[in-house]
């Protein structure tokens, strides 16, 4: 629920309505791509009805109406709650690169030029980022420069594997090279 927890965050000083919600969340998220209105207000009923969050007031502004919404004490301790355990760290196989690499190793589908494709969309984010005004406020540096470290390690292991999936020879045996065998050790 990390959208949901992040928005109980951004509603934790003061009531906010929707739009101001969506903007707030996608200021202390520059480089992410921007929460869709959809999104936030859908999440934000599901908040609602989970008793995290209450409507405070509805108003007009204009032809648009707007409804505020305010963090509750259970939508508080369900925040301190999430902002006190740590995030299990990602185990093997649950990135998105790592099994379409794999999915196109085992069916011979082009794993050299999908690396290969990878590496350089890779390379143009790192540029954007590391491009970008280095300013901005602590915060949204953080997140800059999580998403740059990551960028740098998933380029690390994209070269190991494009190394590896070169020495294999492509190989569509379902099984990785060097690797043992049903009844072997």
């Amino acid at each position: 629920m990390a959208v949901g927890d992040v928005l109980l965050a951004v509603l934790r000083d003061h009531p906010r309505h929707g739009y101001e919600v969506k903007h707030a969340y996608d200021a202390w998220f520059p480089d992410a791509r921007p929460l869709a209105f959809g999104q936030v207000y859908a999440t934000l009923a599901r908040l609602e009805r989970d008793g995290l969050v209450e409507v405070v007031d509805q108003r007009s502004e204009g032809a648009a109406e707007r409804t505020v919404y305010a963090i509750t004490a259970l939508g508080t301790q369900r925040l301190d709650e999430w902002l006190a355990e740590p995030v299990p760290p990602a185990g093997p196989g649950q990135d998105e690169i790592i099994r379409k690499a794999v999915a196109a190793f085992r069916t011979g589908a082009g794993a050299a030029a999908f690396l290969s494709r990878q590496r350089a969309a890779h390379l143009r984010r790192m540029r954007e980022l590391t491009a970008a005004a280095a300013g901005g406020d602590a915060a949204s540096r953080l997140a800059r420069e999580h998403t740059i470290a990551h960028l740098d390690a998933d380029l690390r292991w994209l070269d190991l594997a494009v190394e590896l999936v070169g020495s294999d020879g492509g190989a569509r045996t379902g099984q990785p090279s060097g690797g043992r065998s049903e009844g072997g050790g």
